[in-house]
């Protein structure tokens, strides 16, 4: 694009959002230049829409200077998915951040994207009601990220993801107009376009509104600190839940390496010498809830565990939590750098796969902290780096691919709740086959998407795109402007 076409493009979405809220100069648009990943990249203009009207208006006015549209809440996705690597106009939708409905006799909630996760959450409270997603970055992330990744969350394990507790969305389509999907009842008659939409990653179109599902705050709740001695110790000891007919509502591990980063800060109470530990919750009614507390409590030592700490206060379950959820950002303050990856494995091969992870990381030189949803198979393990060391980034990311295809050679996928975004389109070739791919990327084309919105996201290839991340990083680094 022209320095004539920008300079007309911008003055037009000022015109159509006021001039407040457009931003152009290089100084502001840094902040918009990534979001949780790796990735650089600039918009040539962000802007700030406060409707539904403007983010069409909005809408409208890229599709006519014949240039991308990226939207973005608060910027915490990691997977490269709100970074604008084609340029193009970010749809910022942080001030549109309001909840608009709680209905406490249908338990349905309609709110607009920019709402804070936890902020919902607190909304709900005195209800005695809550939105099941609970992703560990709920204090910053919205909920209309959560709708474009399907994100997830410490309790998806007996809750589900995001797509399971949407009920209906309005939604700004590639050319401007405004259609809702869905209905606030379940069941809706028709093709499910609301469930197409959630985890399109903005591909499709842009998230205005969300009517939700709420669940009612459990009776009982019962959270477990078991500590072992080994990582396999802990892995058993899932299996050995589950197979007892347990489903809690979260099973989460923190290895030895990560206990011994977030401990010192948060004080959780982790044991600093434990190989692992598992944080599991179980609730329900108070009888029931008993019941399965002493399952997994039985469970837990057979596998091998040294310790079976039980929280039943609320402060004590806030506080084994905390660690859980400040676990991530207490890395940022052990290494200069790190890098996240998102795989799935089924529980079965937890112990193979860590071992192998952890054997990758020891041949390319890094450091890895693992925290991750073991009771469905989700790892996250955190690379630290410093990218002040000559070619610590390329190498970074071998190590990610190579940790994603042994995740895929157990069974499994190469993402389980961030999205796959810029980070991972590249690996999409390796759990779909190619009629899958094209069925998905006629599904992008019916809604006008392709190049347009978001584009060189989630499917492989594309005009303009690179081809693998070793070349996508190196297209961004060496000019964040031009991505070809």
């Amino acid at each position: 694009m022209t320095t004539t076409t920008l300079q007309a493009l911008v003055s037009d979405l000022r015109r159509a959002l006021g001039p407040r809220h457009v931003l152009d100069t290089p100084e502001d648009l840094i902040a918009f230049e990534y979001d949780a990943t790796i990735e650089r990249a600039l918009p040539d203009v962000a802007v700030f829409p406060a409707t539904t009207e403007e983010v069409a208006a909005a809408v409208l006015l890229a599709r006519r200077y014949g240039v991308p549209v990226v939207p973005r809440g608060s910027g915490t996705g990691l997977s490269g998915g709100a970074v604008p690597v084609n340029g193009g106009v970010m749809v910022v939708l942080t001030r549109m951040n309001r909840i608009v409905e709680i209905d406490t006799l249908d338990r349905v909630a309609v709110v607009q994207p920019g709402v804070i996760n936890l902020h919902l959450q607190e909304a709900l409270a005195p209800h005695g009601l809550t939105w099941a997603p609970d992703p560990s970055s709920q204090r910053v992330c919205t909920v209309g990220g959560n709708v474009a990744n399907n994100s997830g969350g410490p309790h998806t394990l007996a809750h589900g993801s995001t797509v399971n507790h949407v009920l209906a969305l309005e939604v700004v389509l590639p050319d401007g107009r405004i259609v809702n999907l869905g209905s606030r009842v379940p069941d809706a008659p028709g093709i499910d376009l609301r469930g197409l939409m959630v985890g399109s990653e903005g591909t499709l179109g842009i998230v205005t509104r969300a009517t939700l599902r709420l669940v009612r705050a459990s009776e009982s709740v019962r959270t477990f600190l078991a500590v072992f001695d080994s990582v396999e110790a802990a892995s058993e000891a899932v299996s050995g839940v589950i197979r007892r007919g347990i489903i809690p509502v979260a099973m989460e591990m923190l290895d030895q390496e990560i206990i011994r980063i977030v401990e010192p800060r948060i004080h959780a109470g982790y044991p600093l010498d434990a190989g692992a530990v598992l944080l599991i919750e179980v609730e329900g009614l108070a009888e029931g809830v008993a019941q399965d507390a002493a399952t997994v409590e039985a469970a837990c030592l057979e596998a091998g565990a040294r310790e079976v700490r039980s929280a039943e206060a609320k402060a004590e379950r806030d506080a084994l939590w905390e660690g859980r959820k400040a676990a991530i950002g207490a890395i940022g303050a052990a290494a200069p750098a790190f890098y996240l990856l998102d795989g799935v494995v089924p529980r079965t091969r937890l112990p193979a796969v860590m071992k192998q992870v952890m054997a990758l990381t020891a041949e390319y030189g890094f450091r890895c902290a693992n925290v991750f949803h073991a009771g469905d198979g989700n790892l996250h393990p955190n690379i630290m780096f410093d990218p002040a060391e000559p070619d610590a980034e390329r190498r970074v990311l071998a190590l990610g691919e190579a940790i994603m295809r042994v995740c895929v050679d157990a069974g499994g996928s190469v993402t389980g709740e961030h999205g796959v975004g810029l980070e991972k389109r590249s690996y999409m070739e390796w759990v779909f086959r190619p009629a899958d791919l094209d069925a998905m990327t006629m599904a992008r084309d019916a809604f006008g998407g392709a190049g347009f919105f978001n584009p060189c996201k989630v499917l492989p290839g594309g005009h303009g795109c690179a081809t693998g991340h070793a070349a996508e990083l190196a297209a961004v680094m060496s000019d964040p402007r031009v991505y070809v």
